[in-house]
């Protein structure tokens, strides 16, 4: 049988590395799939879910060239659990869709394996469209150090976008791998080299790369 390409599903909570580590998957030739970026795909002027979301919502939500103002919408979501899980009926079945037909090419592909980068990898169900589920760990106190710097929001701010999200322990849980993100980039390096040995054998190829 020729070897069959993996599908990694690669998530964590915010301000956990996923990017990070995806870069460094990245550098070992492996491909991915981003369901943020598709998710700002599915959003863009034009498209049907920021019709619905301008309808619901009115101008306070769009940017003066028509864009979604993701920050605006993400403060009304984030203080009302109804609003967040309506934006997510609009806006997950089209995610799934595009993200499901980029993951059957992958599957066509010759890469050993390849992966699905979701910080809602869980909790959108995403994880049935993948073979092993990748979780990127960091202290709750990291997380939201890092959150506060890179959204530019206070602690208090920082705290309540965490809290919103699955619980860390659930989470890890339902990991089959986990990389632990508290340390420095050449310990990271190292769990990720570690991690592409065992994908490739897993796709039934030999370790080396």
């Amino acid at each position: 049988m020729p070897p069959k390409t993996l599908i990694i599903g690669v998530t964590g909570g915010i301000a956990s590395g996923k990017s990070t580590v995806t870069r460094a998957f990245a550098r070992l030739g492996i491909p991915w799939v981003d369901a943020d970026d598709t998710a700002r795909e599915v959003v863009k002027p034009g498209e049907p879910a920021l019709a619905e979301i301008a309808a619901r919502y009115g101008p306070r939500v769009l940017l003066a060239d028509g864009r979604l103002d993701r920050r605006a919408l993400r403060e009304i979501v984030f203080a009302a659990p109804d609003e967040r899980r309506w934006l997510e009926s609009v806006t997950h079945p089209r995610i799934r869709e595009r993200l499901v037909e980029r993951l059957a090419a992958f599957r066509r592909s010759e890469a050993p394996y390849a992966l699905l980068v979701s910080p809602l990898l869980f909790e959108s169900g995403q994880a049935a469209l993948v073979d092993r589920r990748l979780v990127i760990d960091v202290p709750e106190a990291v997380q939201i150090a890092r959150t506060a710097r890179r959204d530019d929001v206070d602690e208090a701010q920082a705290r309540a976008i965490v809290a919103a999200q699955m619980p860390r322990e659930e989470r890890l849980a339902r990991a089959d791998d986990v990389i632990d993100n508290a340390g420095d980039e050449a310990d990271l390096a190292d769990q990720v080299e570690a991690l592409d040995q065992r994908y490739r054998v897993l796709a039934g190829l030999p370790g080396s790369h």
